[in-house]
């Protein structure tokens, strides 16, 4: 079976990213649910393009961005993320996650300024929250196993029962 693909270009090289497994739409889903439920004037986007890293050299497209509603109102392809609060990433069990959510991507949105970089490893079951970017590096990194809590810092200000997370992972 051949799993269908889309690209990113981030920090010079060309990646491929496979399409959302069924599970990982679920996560996706909570987590719309949750912040919406919190923040209802906030909207998760899962389908905008982002120019990040240094001098735009780079494009991702997160599995989500946490915006303002209709922030990306008339945005082509590749947005601005001046408006993103956090972009959020769910590992993929391909043979790439590993640089790309955990290495390329952190380092990317640091450089963007994005404030949070959420990271959903469904490999080590737990939530990475990267926050107070500071160049190329977030200064703060929280990790939490599925099942606690985890309190996402302002500008987000939003908390996640993560107990769900345990049913979307193999």
């Amino acid at each position: 079976m051949r799993e269908e693909a889309r690209l990113e270009f981030i920090g010079g090289r060309l990646g491929r990213k496979v399409w959302p497994d069924g599970p990982r739409g679920c996560v996706i889903q909570w987590l719309t649910r949750s912040c919406l439920s919190q923040r209802p004037e906030l909207w998760l986007d899962s389908r905008q393009g982002l120019g990040v890293g240094r001098h735009r050299e780079g494009r991702a497209r997160p599995d989500g961005s946490l915006v303002p509603s209709h922030a990306f109102a008339g945005a082509g392809e590749w947005a601005d993320p001046a408006p993103v609060l956090m972009v959020v990433e769910v590992t993929s069990y391909d043979s790439d996650t590993d640089r790309r959510d955990r290495v390329d991507k952190p380092r990317a949105y640091a450089e963007t300024g994005i404030p949070v970089y959420l990271l959903i490893d469904r490999d080590t079951c737990e939530v990475k929250v990267h926050s107070r970017p500071d160049g190329g590096r977030y200064e703060t990194v929280q990790t939490r196993p599925f099942g606690k809590e985890v309190v996402l810092p302002e500008p987000v200000g939003i908390s996640l029962d993560t107990e769900p997370l345990k049913n979307w992972v193999r």
